[in-house]
């Protein structure tokens, strides 16, 4: 899937395909004349990743993050429900976390479409249907520039390779962290018509994707142990360890949507 800033206006997408050695010249500093131009006007995409380390920063629930800074939409194609940040109600329709001289209020963890940028990432094991359940965090990865109108960074004099870039902007561990949740639409966006979700199947997406408090509670507190078997180490891992716990959302969604994992329906008993 595109992991950049869904766009927008006058940009171009530099079609050529880049791999994590290809190098590319462009940095994004206080200096550039278009500094913050680019959390203006967009729809930043939020990963389960984001919303999780967010909201811990914010030290509320992931459920009052939700409320408070999100919008939520149905993705094309895949017919799942996605997370964006609410826009502020201005001219600019600017990112609530910019400030016009400071930039970004929440840089240390901010989300990955903003880490990413100006790159985007595609997976090559999604162009047949017959991928057979790889993610995108596989060798088959690729990457591209997207050039917007405004955009000054492109004539900085800063040359990094595909993986400099990624490495300095944190990526890595979000993109091992998010695998699940991208394999999961991606998957579902080469099979729409032969997968059809129910609401309640894109509720459950959404609760274990985005809602992670609340994730937690449906499986430790309400009949989930009963109807699904999960081993016993496994759920003392996700007891208190929301990454885990979010991991095994992934697989959870995977075996109700796919059949597939070690996570089983319970047969009632005779």
């Amino acid at each position: 899937m595109d992991n950049t800033k869904e766009s927008q206006t006058a940009s171009e997408i530099i079609p050529e395909q880049m791999g994590y050695n290809t190098k590319f010249q462009f940095q994004c500093h206080k200096g550039v004349k278009c500094f913050t131009r680019c959390c203006r006007g967009i729809d930043i995409m939020l990963t389960p990743y984001d919303i999780l380390t967010i909201r811990k920063e914010f030290g509320i629930t992931s459920e009052e993050f939700l409320a408070i800074y999100t919008d939520i939409h149905l993705l094309e194609k895949a017919d799942l429900p996605i997370v964006t940040l609410k826009k502020l109600d201005d001219e600019a329709k600017s990112c609530p976390f910019v400030k016009d001289v400071e930039g970004c209020q929440i840089y240390p963890f901010r989300p990955s479409a903003c880490r990413y940028y100006p790159l985007g990432m595609g997976s090559l094991s999604y162009a047949s249907e017959l991928n057979k359940g790889k993610d995108t965090s596989s060798d088959d990865a690729f990457f591209f520039t997207v050039k917007e109108a405004h955009c000054c960074g492109f004539e900085e004099k800063k040359v990094w390779t595909v993986a400099e870039w990624r490495e300095d902007q944190g990526v890595n561990i979000r993109d091992e962290v998010n695998a699940g949740w991208t394999d999961l639409i991606v998957r579902k966006k080469t099979i729409p018509m032969s997968l059809k979700l129910s609401e309640q199947s894109k509720q459950m997406f959404f609760l274990a994707c985005y809602n992670i408090d609340k994730f937690r509670q449906f499986v430790f507190e309400s009949t989930f142990l009963n109807k699904f078997t999960v081993d016993k180490d496994k759920l003392e891992e996700i007891k208190n360890d929301d990454v885990k716990l979010l991991q095994f959302g992934f697989d959870w969604l995977k075996s109700i949507f796919f059949k597939e994992g070690d996570i089983s329906i319970n047969k009632p008993e005779q």
